[in-house]
Order: C-alpha cells, then structure tokens, then sequence
C-alpha cells in the first residue's frame, strides 16, 4: 500500500513567487481604509480615514479593553453629520486629524491609525489637549459614549434608578464587601 502525504507542499521558491505578489499590494492596501473600518464608507461629508482616525483617537482618550469598537463607532458617526450641518466642524476634523498625522509622522514615521503602540498614541494626543479638535472630541465622548445603554451592563451601571423608587430601593445597602459589624 501506497501512503501518500496530502499536505500541500511548498518549498521556498514556491514561497517566495506566490508572496512576491503581496508587496505592492500589501502597499496599496496601507494606504486606504482598512476592512474593519469599512463602515467608514457611508460617511457623506468626512473622509473615511478621518472618522476611522477619529476612532482610534477617542478609544485612547476613553479607553475600556471590555468593550468593542463598535460603541466607539456609535459616539463618533454622529459628527458626520454634525459636519454637513456646519462647514467650520468639518474643517476643525480634518485639521485636527491631520495635525494628528503630521504629529505621528514627525515622530514615529506612520500615521496616527497605523501607530501600534497606544502610550505613542497617548502621547500624540497629549500634544494636542488644548486644541479645539480635541476639547470637542473629549467633551462629546462623554455623552455619546456613555449614554448608550447597550454599553452599560458591560461598564457594570444598572441604569437609571428614578423610574425603581431611587438607589434606596435598588442597590443602596448591596455592598456585600464590607464586614458586617
């Protein structure tokens, strides 16, 4: 009986001309959008990037490891259309997000959403707290962020208590960490 091995083989010479290929592909893709910010594209007046950058940047100045970029992306469309209703916001993004670039090109040789590193990223936007770019990012994060309430349970907030008979009714004496005295 014959055994035959029905793994695929590949030597190094295969290797190599299969992968040649992906260089300058790899440099095209580098230079636009990636697929997980694709939902970018329906974007009517800000630039893909600039709301993809947008992202990461508002994930660094709000940062939760437990929840997912799809909340991030919801605090951060709406200046889209905050964008087509007010020229100078507009303005104020794409400069704030070039700045951002610049900054990280003058620095790290890449762009602000290419950075892998979120302390470089932290630093950059260090540089620029005092902008208007990012007073208004910072201060709109806050509400649009946080008022999400599929958001909440994983920030462990139970929501609103007013509507229960307030906090005194519902979660007031829960502190089940203390000693009882």
């Amino acid at each position: 009986m014959r055994l035959v091995d029905r793994r695929t083989q590949i030597s190094r010479r295969n290797f190599l001309k299969t992968t040649g290929a992906a260089g300058p592909v790899a440099v095209l893709v580098g230079t636009s959008i990636t697929a997980d910010a694709a939902w970018a594209q329906a974007a009517t007046t800000i630039k893909p990037a600039v709301l993809a950058t947008m992202v990461k940047a508002a994930r660094d100045i709000y940062p939760h490891d437990q929840i997912g970029d799809v909340f991030y992306v919801r605090a951060v469309t709406p200046w889209d259309a905050k964008a087509a209703k007010d020229p100078a916001v507009a303005t104020m993004l794409a400069d704030g997000v070039a700045r951002l670039d610049a900054d990280a090109m003058a620095k790290h040789n890449s762009t602000y959403l290419a950075m892998l590193w979120e302390a470089d990223r932290v630093a950059l936007l260090r540089g620029i707290e005092d902008t208007a770019f990012f007073k208004a990012m910072r201060s709109d994060l806050v509400v649009s962020l946080y008022n999400q309430p599929e958001l909440w349970p994983k920030l462990g907030y139970e929501g609103s208590s007013a509507e229960h008979g307030g906090y005194i009714a519902r979660g007031f004496n829960d502190i089940d960490w203390l000693p009882t005295v």
